[in-house]
């Protein structure tokens, strides 16, 4: 129920974004499209911390030796995960800590790419998504859904800003970008601004 990205190119470099993989056969399924593609594992990043984006974490650090990013925000609330993970019905969950961390203005470089940092809070207090201007693909995390948004209502969460961060950072985008979110299918900023029933910038 929790999406999580294989980003790579031609050159085989790839970067995990959000493993939200607890189970075996999750992870064995990581691993398998990983292999079957022959991918190099630079990088595993957060868009943010909240216990269903980083159950991975501590796996794909292990089993990729790489290195976790995440904004600096966010490590209160990677740090409190292992005090409510079992509340949510993972007792097993493994504890990961930040080696580095990502701001706006920044970008993730793997293989021949390039990924623009944005700073988007209001989900959650250090919330970033990364876009990739040449494709037009946003990876959006929980900020924007199909017609929704990210719930408001958790530790750090702030409507008002939440729809300050679409409207300043997701809808000065291209209409034709597709956004990549943290659940369910993939839409479009001028699909959202046209239709979306919480930040929609004007009447379908």
């Amino acid at each position: 129920m929790e999406n999580t990205y294989a980003l790579f190119d031609e050159t085989s470099e790839c970067v995990i974004i959000d493993p939200g993989c607890v189970e075996k056969e999750e992870e064995n399924q990581l691993i398998e499209f990983i292999q079957a593609n022959n991918l190099s594992v630079k990088q595993l990043i957060n868009t943010h911390c909240h216990i269903d984006h980083v159950l991975g974490n501590a796996f794909v650090k292990r089993k990729f030796n790489v290195a976790l990013y995440i904004h600096p925000l966010e490590g209160p609330m990677l740090k409190a995960v292992k005090t409510y993970a079992s509340n949510y019905g993972f007792p097993y969950y493994q504890d990961s800590a930040p080696d580095s961390y990502l701001n706006e203005g920044g970008v993730i470089s793997f293989g021949n790419q390039k990924l623009e940092i944005l700073f988007v809070p209001g989900h959650s207090p250090g919330h970033l998504a990364f876009y990739h201007s040449e494709t037009k693909i946003l990876i959006g995390g929980d900020v924007l859904f199909e017609n929704s948004i990210g719930r408001t209502d958790l530790p750090g969460g702030n409507y008002d800003t939440l729809i300050s961060s679409i409207h300043q950072k997701f809808f000065t985008l291209p209409d034709d970008v597709t956004v990549y979110c943290g659940h369910g299918s993939e839409t479009n900023i001028g699909y959202e601004k046209r239709t979306n029933p919480f930040c929609a910038l004007t009447q379908p």
